[in-house]
């Protein structure tokens, strides 16, 4: 079965001659089983009409931002919603620089900055356009906020020149499209996965805790998920939205966490360590608010418990993955926590950038197993979290077999 089938794909066609290629891939959309909704730009359909793409479709095709009909229903936003995954195919060189500055002056545009959903860029273009700094700068900036690009084929030309610019085969998209849906990669298995921080009462009003956003845990549950997985998600004190089809558990202190994954650890197959606990609680919880009275403030503190090595220690048959967030000698210390807490994977990040890591969307990370690492470039969590699924379902796999 395709990782297509029953999915929601917007399709989306900029100002270019490979236009005609779009109506093609709508037919190996849907033959892969994907329900397909079409969104066109002014200059597009200069080069095909809407009728054709609604009698491929099946389906009305969309073209204005401002829609008396569709907009009383915040129609933009209602087609953001609908999708699962939404491709631009084909992406203009001016579509591109549109994108890489946030306008939203087409419905087009306005869906691609409205929708939670993945997005693919089928770039096609004259091949000095498409070697131009500019449009190199554009893409590459594209990719680091998460967009996919399906990288255009070299060839003829419409305008007689030979190079690279030629928008990618519809089979080539579809193929691409499939890999970005693994489904059936974790099918069958449960994952407990550990998110964000907790926090440590001191007294009634005040915590210790730590600058953990959750925006990681929540990315590889969101992952699992789409890799087939059954995921329940023990999360500390955060304000996200749970992912579709994830049972979401709320904690706040160390011990809570590591009680409630002993509770749900028997059932599962892959435990993910991700959340920021906190080494250490007060030894005192004060039941009533501590009053400023001398100059200085003795705090008195004992060790909570390691939540990824009580796990991994007590269910040795589950495969576990854990976290070193780091300042210093990233990959030594990681591969020491690899080995004393008796991990199968562990995803090591230096939290020391700013750019990166806590509280950002971006993250740079290195994967560390007992035999290989493999560097992960700086992307957005949602990227960097499939990636690590991949490596995480190929590693338990192994194990397995």
């Amino acid at each position: 079965m395709s990782n297509l089938s029953n999915k929601n794909v917007l399709l989306g066609i900029s100002g270019s001659i490979a236009a005609y290629k779009s109506a093609e891939l709508i037919r190996r959309l849907q033959d892969s089983g994907a329900t397909v909704r079409v969104v066109m730009t002014k200059s597009a359909t200069e080069f095909i009409t809407p009728l054709t793409m609604q009698a491929l479709s099946q389906n009305p095709v969309h073209t204005e931002l401002l829609d008396e009909v569709s907009e009383s229903a915040m129609g933009h936003i209602e087609l953001a919603r609908w999708a699962d995954f939404l491709i631009v195919a084909p992406a203009s060189a001016n579509l591109i620089a549109e994108l890489t500055h946030g306008r939203s002056d087409n419905l087009l545009t306005a869906i691609c900055l409205a929708t939670s959903s993945d997005i693919l860029l089928a770039p096609a273009m004259n091949q000095r356009m498409w070697l131009n700094p500019a449009t190199q700068e554009n893409v590459a900036l594209l990719k680091s906020r998460g967009y996919y690009i399906s990288t255009p084929e070299d060839g003829d030309q419409a305008c007689g020149e030979t190079g690279p610019g030629r928008m990618a085969e519809p089979n080539q998209i579809i193929s691409l499209t499939n890999t970005l849906f693994q489904s059936d990669l974790l099918t069958g298995t449960n994952i407990l996965i550990t998110a964000g921080p907790t926090r440590e009462p001191l007294d009634p009003v005040r915590y210790l805790t730590n600058h953990s956003s959750g925006k990681m845990g929540f990315a590889l549950a969101e992952a699992a998920c789409s890799a087939g997985a059954k995921v329940t998600l023990v999360t500390g004190p955060v304000n996200l939205q749970t992912p579709r089809y994830v049972v979401r558990y709320d904690v706040e202190t160390a011990q809570d966490m590591l009680e409630t994954c002993l509770e749900h650890a028997p059932s599962a197959d892959i435990f993910i360590g991700c959340a920021a606990v906190s080494d250490y609680r007060p030894k005192y919880r004060n039941s009533e608010k501590i009053k400023k009275t001398d100059e200085f403030f003795k705090l008195e503190l004992i060790r909570n418990p390691d939540v990824v090595s009580h796990v991994a220690g007590k269910f040795e048959r589950m495969f576990c993955l854990g976290f070193a967030a780091e300042t210093h000698h990233v990959l030594e210390n990681a591969r020491q926590k690899l080995l004393t807490k008796k991990l199968d994977l562990l995803v090591a990040n230096d939290v020391s950038n700013p750019e990166i890591g806590f509280d950002s969307d971006l993250n740079e990370v290195s994967l560390i197993w007992h035999k290989g690492e493999e560097k992960l470039q700086q992307a957005t969590k949602t990227v960097i979290a499939k990636q690590i699924i991949n490596r995480l379902a190929a590693l338990y796999i192994d194990s397995r077999n």
